[in-house]
């Protein structure tokens, strides 16, 4: 979602200076959207994500702080400039402490304004003034449009422009593999090799042998001089995915070569020098496991210096659809057959699924969809044949679901319909009229999820 022209959300309740920002920001060749209090601009967030937000500090209901601290808690990656009277100064310097990027006085100047908002872009992933557009298309594969992946994404971009070790969690077939492989291709090392080893399926003597290498000689059946993966992947990005599985003795080994940066092939008594940034991922609960002695906490926090949780899809139900086209027109062209989509009743079904097997399992059971189809529509039919018993598990009822959750709920199913209330109360089993009071009641616009889609 990397835009030309960046997009900077401007909060205020007074019309007047929220309409001036807007001119003045838009003739600079900003993108803007307007939000007249913090509770719409959370309506706004969780729709997409702007590059830079510009909010005032005293507002009737949220004020700027306290958007700030919801902004910084679910997003730290989006700078937020706060727009201060001279009485509130020091709570403006104050607020820079806690990690606002800076503020401005009123009235301000337009220069002074302009310049911050450069500078607050230069810092921001994904902007145009950061990067260019030939770099891009390192996170092409990774198909959403939900803002917490989206945020996860900004801070992949980041971690991305050093070597840092990353550490990404995840459940089996969220996709931890394709975030490493999209935090290479956005990294200095993105000419050089991308190689990953599932240290789940290779047998522990085995595994030596494939990270290391090996000497002629070094065991039965090692006829000649093998080269590890460390040294394959010289220059470039090595995975370790499911490192939690990583036997004890190899763990030991694997820390040295970290610590070290040099690997000592089996049966030899020469180490050589690796130069390979390292990712690892895993679906375990790795501090657990050092509490029990199944994992090195040593070896822990060398491979965490940075931590990402990739969310589970039914985490992110709004990409579902999207998801689902995209793996259909992908299969499509594989099976050489011409299916224009699901049938409403079909994606409904696989909106409410409960996705156990997460991405992986969907395009599993799109592609048998997609093999058995002899419609240009697939049916609900065959997409319940497609899933295994018990995996109809429907997204919780709004009687079921505890009152916190109730917005994320909303935003959810009107994600999925962009914005069209008829469907999303179909969605959520209300009847319009009582869904349009939920929608009041948490301050929601549907308007704004159609616009997102512009």
């Amino acid at each position: 979602m990397t835009e030309s022209n960046p997009k900077i959300l401007i909060v205020d309740d007074d019309t007047d200076l929220l309409e001036l920002l807007s001119i003045r920001l838009t003739a600079a060749g900003y993108k803007t959207e307007l939000a007249q209090s913090a509770e719409i601009a959370l309506n706004y967030l969780d729709v997409s994500r702007p590059q830079l937000v510009i909010s005032d500090m005293q507002m009737s209901g949220m004020d700027g702080m306290k958007l700030f601290e919801h902004i910084h808690r679910t997003t730290p990656t989006l700078p937020v400039i706060i727009l201060t009277a001279h009485g509130t100064i020091p709570d403006a310097v104050a607020a820079t402490q806690r990690g606002v990027f800076g503020y401005l006085t009123k009235p301000f100047d337009s220069k002074i304004l302009l310049a911050q908002v450069v500078q607050a872009l230069r810092l921001t992933p994904g902007t145009a003034l950061q990067k260019d557009e030939s770099q891009a298309s390192w996170r092409k594969d990774i198909i959403t449009q939900s803002a917490v992946m989206e945020d996860i994404l900004a801070k992949a971009e980041l971690v991305a422009k050093g070597d840092a070790s990353v550490l990404i969690y995840g459940e089996s077939g969220a996709g931890k593999e394709l975030f490493a492989h999209a935090i290479h291709d956005a990294s200095k090392r993105h000419h050089q090799p991308f190689i990953a080893v599932n240290c789940a399926a290779i047998p522990e003597q085995l595994l030596e042998s494939e990270l290391f290498g090996h000497v002629k000689g070094a065991f039965t059946g090692a006829v000649r001089d093998h080269k590890g993966l460390f040294q394959l992947a010289e220059g470039g990005t090595l995975l370790l995915d499911e490192i939690g599985d990583m036997p004890l003795p190899l763990q030991v080994k694997l820390l040295r070569v970290l610590q070290e940066r040099q690997v000592r092939p089996v049966g030899s008594a020469q180490t050589i020098p690796v130069d390979v940034r390292i990712i690892s991922a895993t679906h375990r609960d790795l501090l657990a496991e050092i509490g029990t002695g199944g994992f090195r906490e040593d070896l822990y926090y060398r491979l965490k210096v940075v931590a990402l949780t990739i969310p589970e899809l039914s985490q992110r139900r709004e990409d579902i659809p999207m998801l689902t086209n995209h793996f259909l027109s992908l299969l499509c062209a594989k099976y050489d057959k011409e299916i224009n989509g699901f049938s409403p009743d079909a994606m409904e079904m696989l909106v409410r699924a409960s996705w156990p097997g997460n991405v992986r399992q969907l395009m599993n059971i799109v592609e048998q969809c997609v093999v058995l189809s002899t419609a240009p529509l697939i049916s609900p039919v065959l997409v319940n044949d497609a899933m295994q018993k018990g995996e109809e598990e429907v997204l919780v009822s709004f009687e079921d679901a505890r009152r916190h959750f109730e917005r994320e709920y909303l935003v959810r199913v009107l994600k999925i319909t962009v914005g069209n209330v008829t469907k999303a109360a179909g969605l959520a089993k209300r009847n319009r009229t009582e869904f349009y009071k939920l929608l009041q009641r948490h301050q929601i616009d549907p308007s704004i999820f159609k616009q997102s889609q512009n």
